[in-house]
């Protein structure tokens, strides 16, 4: 009866590591925090509200994945450990659309956003980086573009591979 025991203790705590071993890197990128800073608007004419919007829909929506320990707004005092990344992004293209034009017709008046996102440590360093667009094609006001591009980008965060926040900080000192 013993033996069995031992046997069953053995199969379990064999199957936990097994299970933990096959668990995707990015379950244990909440090591990391996230700093998000100020959209660049770039070369682009992009109305200000929009460039509000992105922002603050990523602040929702990064924090919405669960990926990262805290999500903080640029400026903040309290991002300055060692464990924070910094997400950058630069609108590359911006496309005006017209919900009037989308009302009438499915074939025009789309609103679109085209960005770039570098996700970077303290030093510069950029660890990944994205192109992600976002639109609005049907229904919906045009600043919901913007929700849409920032539901991407998070998107896109959370299906990449984070770097090891403990080799990172142990090269950094």
């Amino acid at each position: 009866m013993k033996a069995s025991k031992l046997l069953d203790s053995a199969v379990f705590v064999a199957a936990v590591v097994l299970t933990l071993a096959a668990l995707p890197p990015r379950l244990f990128a909440q090591s990391w925090s996230v700093q998000v800073d100020r959209i660049d608007p770039g070369d682009v004419n992009i109305e200000p509200a929009f460039i509000v919007a992105i922002y603050e829909n990523l602040l929702v929506e990064l924090d919405k994945t669960k990926q990262f320990k805290q999500v903080f707004r640029s400026g903040d005092s309290s991002a300055g450990g060692p464990d924070v990344l910094i997400l950058k992004t630069k609108v590359e293209k911006y496309t005006p659309g017209s919900e009037t034009r989308r009302a009438v017709t499915t074939v025009s008046g789309a609103t679109k956003l085209h960005v770039r996102s570098q996700l970077c440590r303290r030093d510069g360093q950029v660890v990944l980086e994205r192109v992600v667009d976002g639109n609005v094609r049907f229904f919906g006001g045009n600043l919901r573009a913007t929700h849409n591009l920032a539901h991407n980008v998070a998107a896109t965060l959370k299906k990449s591979t984070l770097p090891d926040r403990t080799l990172s900080v142990r090269g950094q000192n």
